[in-house]
Formats: structure tokens, sequence, C-alpha cells
């Protein structure tokens, strides 16, 4: 059976201090040295907004500034939740039309219309909530005509295009249908 002390750490054989320790009160100094060679290659030459003062720093400290720059970076909308909604609610067909399955839509119009209905619920935060829930049948309904309505012009544009075409020769095969 061996014995299982903690092992030490490993000293430097000069100064008899721990390996990590001696590395971490020379960091300073490596630091320094990798700045002074990258400055003598000329990495730091030419960099965006050399010589210019750094943009932000004013008289006023903003706390939130962070998330002010988050905002502007992604292009986030912070909307109150009645202008969020109507806002869906005006892209909702068009959202509809990308979606291949009835029940899928279905699932997607009893979403928003649980979300407007728990709005209605919640204290007035902004401009009044005027989006009203949705027919779930009516929606399924509208998305089937508009989804055999882009069928019908495809398939039109496809006969458009074959009668456009130059006729076949006899020895060219004809594509398959």
């Amino acid at each position: 059976m061996t014995d299982r002390r903690p092992q030490e750490p490993e000293r430097d054989e000069r100064t008899g201090q721990a390996a990590a320790a001696a590395r971490m009160a020379r960091k300073d100094r490596w630091v320094e040295e990798q700045i002074r060679v990258a400055m003598e290659r000329g990495e730091f030459d030419d960099l965006p907004g050399a010589g210019k003062p750094i943009e932000g720093l004013g008289d006023s400290h903003d706390p939130d500034w962070w998330l002010k720059k988050l905002v502007e970076r992604e292009k986030i909308a912070v909307l109150p939740l009645s202008v969020q909604l109507r806002k869906e609610d005006a892209e909702l067909d068009a959202r509809l039309d990308t979606i291949g399955y009835e029940t899928e839509v279905r699932r997607v119009v009893t979403d928003f219309n649980e979300r407007v209905v728990a709005a209605r619920y919640r204290a007035p935060e902004g401009p009044p909530l005027v989006t009203m829930p949705r027919d779930v049948d009516e929606a399924v309904a509208a998305w089937t005509d508009r989804r055999a309505e882009r069928k019908a012009a495809r398939a039109a544009a496809q006969v458009a295009a074959e009668a456009a075409a130059p006729p076949r020769r006899w020895w060219q095969r004809r594509s398959p249908r």
C-alpha cells in the first residue's frame, strides 16, 4: 500500500519558491515584453480609431451603457407588449405561409392567441392593446387558400415556361415528369 500524501508544489531550484508563484510574480514583465515586441513589429500601427477620442467617454456615467450598446449592436427592438403583438399580427400571415403543415399552422395561431389573451389580463404598459385573437379555423382556411393560389401560380408559370421553350427535336430525349 502506497502512502498518499498531497504532492508538494514544484519548487524553483534558485529561489526555493513554488514554480507557479514564481511565474505569477513574473507575469507582468512577460506581458510588458509581449507588448514591446508587438510594437516593434508594428502590430499597433493603423488600428481603427487611431488618433481619435474613445467614443462614449463623457462627463456622465450611465449604468445601463452596456445594455444600450447591446440593443444598438444587435438591432433588438424593445417594444411594449401591445405594440409587439400588433406588429406580430401584421406579419402573421407571411409567417404562416412559410409553414408546410396544418397542425403547425394551428399551433402557431393558438400560441399567438394565448399571448394576446394573456396580454389583455396584464396591467397596461404603453399604448392600449387593440390586437384581437384570431379564429384558428379561419386562419387555417386562409392559409389553405393562399397555398392553393401559390401552387396554381407555380403550375401556370411552369406551363408558360414549357410553352416558351423551343420545340424538341426527334433525337432529343424528353425529360421525365
